[in-house]
């Protein structure tokens, strides 16, 4: 049960007093752009943030969020591969950068900014990344299977790439024009 609504409508509060923020559909610009480089840490704010950004994923039934999906354009996000099961898989990557991608896997990968729309993808099958925590202590962490495929996702969204920049032109052009079509129809919002 939600306890309350935000007068801005620009999210409302979950179980936990945590804000859950709305969810940016492509076509937003703060999407297709480079996020900027988080330089204030260990601040309430941030925290805050954080804890508002896993409830919001969580709520939009997702395993990974980065801030622009909320509309905000810096570069961080959050990552839960157990769905909110595990609490030691909660991951928060701040300034991330792509170290090393081992491998290949595909497999089936969607976006909570492009509801109703999946498609195969390739991606690394074992990455590496070097991010800083919300303290801003610099870590580097390895992930296989759907954690590197999270790392690749969101660190994408970072730099104002979404995935169905690795599927065909074709498939991406048909993916665009359902879109298109969506909108004119005033049913992407």
């Amino acid at each position: 049960m939600y306890l309350c609504v935000s007068v801005a409508n620009s999210g409302f509060c979950g179980v936990s007093g945590e804000m859950v923020y709305p969810i940016v559909k492509l076509g937003d610009p703060v999407l297709e752009r480079e996020a900027e480089t988080v330089t204030e840490f260990g601040t309430p704010e941030l925290e805050k943030f954080l804890a508002d950004m896993f409830e919001s994923m969580y709520a939009a039934k997702g395993v990974g969020l980065a801030a622009p999906q909320i509309g905000f354009g810096r570069k961080i996000a959050v990552i839960d591969v157990s769905n909110n099961e595990r609490p030691e898989d909660k991951i928060v990557i701040i300034n991330p950068k792509i170290l090393k991608v081992e491998g290949r896997q595909e497999g089936e990968e969607g976006c909570l900014s492009i509801p109703g729309f999946r498609e195969q993808v390739r991606r690394g099958k074992r990455v590496t990344i070097r991010a800083q925590d919300a303290k801003g202590e610099w870590f580097e962490k390895t992930g296989e299977d759907l954690l590197a495929r999270a790392f690749l996702h969101e660190t994408d969204h970072l730099y104002g790439k979404l995935y169905f920049t690795h599927i065909s032109a074709l498939k991406r052009d048909l993916m665009k024009r359902k879109i298109k079509k969506l909108q004119r129809a005033g049913d992407w919002k």
